[in-house]
């Protein structure tokens, strides 16, 4: 069954979610400046391959609120180096080192 983003509360913070599969693994960590607008963005038509098969294993969203999207970016970083999860490509090589220009 696919999963209905209307029935959830997506906050327009700038924050980190997590995206889980129906065992309530994490499958996905993405960042955005604003949340709603980032995550809705996932449930419209004609995306890429990789979207459509994410979109069809979530069974549930977590939000992580940040005071700014910098805080975003390093929470982000952090939390795919921990969890790894299975649709994150980018920074999952623990080599990899996270920066952000002041």
């Amino acid at each position: 069954m696919a999963f209905d983003i209307s029935k959830i509360h997506i906050p327009s913070n700038p924050g980190i979610y997590l995206m889980k599969d129906c065992d309530g693994k994490i499958i996905y960590i993405g960042k955005a400046k604003n949340l709603k607008n980032r995550v809705r963005s996932y449930f419209l038509k004609n995306q890429n391959y990789k979207t459509q098969k994410l979109v069809e294993n979530i069974s549930d969203i977590e939000f992580v609120l940040t005071d700014n999207e910098s805080e975003a970016f390093l929470l982000e970083s952090n939390m795919i180096k921990k969890h790894r999860p299975k649709f994150n490509i980018e920074l999952k090589d623990q080599q990899r080192y996270t920066y952000l220009r002041i």
